[in-house]
């Protein structure tokens, strides 16, 4: 079976779909059915072949999106701004802790969903009650973690570029402190954290590459004996594989490689 890749977002993650009968090329709109409902996506990529796991569940393009599937789905994305506008005024009037990020419609309007960020659970019952009052339509209210509320919004990160959530992210992966200890930075929050609190996306991306160059290289307070003497670690370049001693013998300060290593006596080794 070949399927496709949709995409819904510029940003967005990417879904599987078949496509039999029809001939798909990358950027076509297509009219889908997913679990939010009937859905205007792009095609992304053809031609692939269906995962095995996805062979028993995976949803076809029901069409081409028409002249009237595009001009439905302009008028839902014009809308949003009064919808904000009403969504706001009563998550207000229910006096919520909540923050509203996104909000639209599906593209046959059978369902509206609002996507809202909280620090606490919401009971947000007769929300929804008044909310589907106002909208005539069903209402579906998502509750979302910093992550997502930082790819919906965008903005610049500590580099000065767009955020990579927001850019070319389509899935988040786990990020971990281990992975900051790896490269040698700095473990202050401030330094290694995103708009969103969370470690840096970023930290992921090179990981490997320091895990590979990492190997062999003695750590921070080491004890390693080179030509000069016996030095103690006190700095570590990994990029260039170099090493920032201080000598016991005489208290000097110098830089070696790490093939001038004869020998990596280790903290452990020495407890």
């Amino acid at each position: 079976m070949l399927v496709c890749k949709i995409i819904f977002k510029n940003n967005g993650k990417k879904y599987f779909f078949s496509y039999e009968g029809l001939e798909l090329e990358k950027n076509d709109l297509v009219v889908v059915e997913t679990a939010r409902g009937v859905e205007l996506g792009k095609v992304w990529s053809v031609g692939l072949e269906c995962p095995e796991d996805l062979v028993s569940s995976i949803k076809p393009v029901l069409r081409m999106a028409t002249k009237r599937d595009k001009e439905e789905h302009l008028k839902n994305e014009n809308e949003k701004p009064v919808i904000f506008e009403e969504v706001n005024k009563l998550i207000k009037q229910n006096e919520l802790e909540m923050k509203l990020l996104d909000a639209e419609y599906t593209l046959d309007r059978q369902k509206l969903i609002i996507n809202f960020e909280a620090e606490e659970r919401i009971d947000f019952r007769q929300l929804v009650k008044d909310l589907a009052a106002a909208f005539k339509t069903r209402i579906e209210l998502r509750q979302v973690g910093s992550r997502d509320s930082a790819k919906l919004l965008g903005g610049i990160g500590p580099c000065g570029y767009q955020m990579c959530c927001n850019s070319f992210i389509d899935e988040f992966e786990n990020v971990s402190i281990k992975m900051a200890k790896n490269q040698n930075l700095s473990l202050n929050p401030q330094k290694i954290s995103g708009t969103c609190g969370k470690l840096l996306c970023c930290l992921k991306f090179e990981n490997e590459v320091y895990e590979e160059m990492r190997v062999g290289m003695p750590d921070l307070n080491d004890t390693v004996i080179v030509e000069e003497g016996t030095g103690k670690v006190i700095g570590i370049d990994i990029l260039k594989h170099e090493i920032r001693l201080k000598l016991v013998e005489d208290e000097k300060y110098m830089t070696v490689k790490l093939v001038d290593i004869q020998e990596i006596i280790s903290r452990k080794n020495r407890q």
